[in-house]
């Protein structure tokens, strides 16, 4: 199954779960995705963290990406992510991304992939997924978490959002300076 080679293959990363969900075969995924892996970090083979990521990601796969749902701090990395995984999308797939430094909300299609591009400095994809498609934690109840994808993924199928659909290049010049917000202990 494909998450189970990204994850030996060390791309999954801060993994929050990946299981499977109750149809055979389709897996499930939350945590980060990586995009540029890190360096090596001494003699025994230790890298250090990732150069790039997307964070909390969200992945619905069986031998390939049915949706990708996921945050970027720069709307650069978009084609990073394409190119790196473009041959594990599916036919299809859904993928909802919420970008930090975008100033409006886009459509944009690469190869036959159509991706919702959402600005968003601060706040987690999954619950802002949910707001999109105006679900409540009342339509998860009961579900295990691979689960709770199935039916993020099967509401996606009937998104419609309203946003222009432009180019990349149209939202790789409208940029914002916003940067990720963190928050933390102090």
């Amino acid at each position: 199954m494909l998450l189970n080679h990204y994850n030996a293959s060390d791309l999954l990363f801060y993994t929050n779960f990946l299981e499977e969900t109750s149809t055979p075969g389709l897996w499930g995924y939350r945590g980060d995705l990586v995009l540029k892996g890190g360096e090596a970090a001494d003699e025994k083979g230790h890298t250090l963290p990732p150069q790039a990521v997307m964070r909390a990601a969200v992945i619905l796969a069986d031998d390939k990406m049915k949706m990708l749902i996921g945050g970027l701090d720069d709307i650069h990395n978009l084609p990073v992510l394409v190119e790196k995984y473009q041959n594990d999308f599916a036919e299809g797939m859904k993928s909802m991304i919420f970008v930090v430094n975008i100033n409006n909300p886009a459509q944009v299609l690469i190869g036959s992939t159509l991706f919702y591009l959402i600005p968003l400095v601060q706040g987690v994809p999954w619950n802002e997924c949910m707001e999109e498609l105006a679900l409540e934690k009342g339509d998860f109840k009961g579900q295990s978490p691979a689960d709770k994808l199935v039916t993020m993924w099967e509401n996606l199928q009937q998104y419609k959002p309203r946003y222009t659909l432009k180019e990349l290049d149209a939202v790789l010049t409208d940029l914002s300076s916003a940067k990720r917000e963190v928050w933390g202990a102090v």
